[in-house]
């Protein structure tokens, strides 16, 4: 009697190699030889017992297993491969990031998830025939995936599923399959952000943004500096415009922002920020009134900027360089403050938690009557991401209590 069995790479005891994907092994208190052949089609393991007590009866038959699984492979056809569909989705990403229709980080995380050396889509999924890819090919990857990099967050993997699927969707809309596998999202653990309690979601006395604040101004006033680099009054500047715009403080937001990027609106009094390549992509933003007076201090520090002049750190044309000097600056005023650690949360702060600040500010100050969808076409996110990981995360006030019983006008 014979049995057949698939299973992944382990090792086996008194295993005699034939080639490359091919053995023979016997198991502890049994005299029959086991074949182990690679199935380049599943790639796995194809395991049967020869039925054979001789070894030399059991490597020829060995042989012929594998001969006969080689020649029942039918080649794919090139057009119906995975990886053609991969190629033809990498290729339309490219074009949508030139065009911005899709952010830079979008297209850099779709490339990474297909294209990864150690455990890309590609690698597992590449000469595979789309028309015979089903729900647990995906589910078998993901398991070996997870076992490999047991480190990849649930977002990190959701992203992997998410390439996976727009790759399908390709096959799907050009009539090579006529439906996309099912692929159940990783759950998320929502956490909350870290950012500088203020009055009056905490007393005054314990309102960590103020004391930000005062200890800019108290660094500036003392001439503290770090590797050259003097703590101004513009890191004092950019804190209150990251707080009353929302931009991310990141390259390719906050340090690309031109003076051609600024206008200054009436009804409300606010600038219009255009923020042209953004982590999700193209906007333009309205800040706070506060901003506005940023803004006028800006244009005094540097009087002779042109309109294609950065408004922070202009003298950095390396943007990189100008937000590696700032995280640089913000982590030694922290340091000086002792506010490195956002102690509800136990997470350390860092220039992103101005933003975080920024969008509580705005539902707490309001009292609850901030349009979300608003505040989130402002921040660039979406509102999904404001309710999980802000708005749950807050208490409710006095003010929010009122409005949660409004009937309207």
């Amino acid at each position: 009697m014979t049995t057949n069995a698939r299973v992944g790479k382990s090792k086996t005891p008194s295993a005699i190699r034939i080639y490359k994907g091919l053995s023979i092994y016997r198991v502890a208190n049994s005299r029959k030889w086991y074949v182990r052949v690679w199935d380049r089609r599943t790639k796995s393991y194809f395991v049967k017992s020869t039925g054979q007590d001789s070894a030399i009866l059991a490597q020829d038959l060995a042989q012929e297993l594998a001969l006969a699984m080689l020649r029942a492979e039918k080649p794919v056809e090139k057009e119906f491969t995975f990886r053609s569909f991969a190629l033809k989705l990498l290729h339309r990403s490219r074009l949508q990031d030139q065009t911005g229709e899709r952010s830079a980080g979008y297209v850099k995380a779709l490339h990474w998830s297909i294209q990864n050396e150690d455990w890309g889509l590609l690698r597992h999924f590449g000469e595979r025939d789309v028309r015979h890819i089903r729900t647990h090919s995906f589910q078998e990857y993901m398991a070996d995936l997870t076992k490999r990099r047991p480190d990849l967050a649930a977002s990190t993997r959701n992203t992997i599923m998410a390439a996976f699927r727009n790759v399908m969707k390709i096959a799907r809309d050009e009539g090579a399959i006529e439906a996309v596998p099912q692929t159940p999202r990783v759950k998320l653990k929502d956490n909350p952000r870290p950012f500088f309690r203020f009055h009056p979601l905490v007393d005054k006395a314990d309102d960590n943004y103020q004391k930000l604040l005062r200890t800019v101004r108290k660094m500036t006033a003392e001439g503290v500096s770090v590797r050259g680099l003097m703590v101004t009054d513009e890191m004092y500047d950019l804190i209150l415009f990251l707080t009353h715009s929302f931009v991310r403080p990141i390259s390719s937001e906050l340090y690309t922002i031109r003076h051609s990027d600024v206008t200054v609106a009436e009804d409300p009094r606010r600038l219009i920020v255009t923020v042209r390549d953004g982590k999700t992509g193209f906007r333009a933003a309205n800040t706070m009134e506060a901003a506005v007076s940023v803004y006028e201090r800006i244009n005094k520090r540097y009087p002779n900027a042109k309109s294609e002049d950065y408004i922070f750190l202009p003298q950095y044309e390396n943007r990189t360089t100008a937000s590696t000097m700032m995280q640089r600056l913000f982590g030694e005023v922290l340091k000086y403050g002792g506010l490195e650690v956002d102690v509800p949360t136990g997470k350390k702060h860092t220039l992103y938690s101005l933003r975080h600040t920024a969008i509580c500010m705005r539902i707490i100050n309001s009292g609850g009557k901030v349009n979300i969808f608003n505040l989130a076409k402002n921040a660039g996110t979406s509102v999904e991401q404001i309710e999980r990981f802000y708005a749950r995360f807050l208490p409710l006030s006095k003010e929010m209590a009122k409005n949660l019983q409004l009937f309207g006008d």
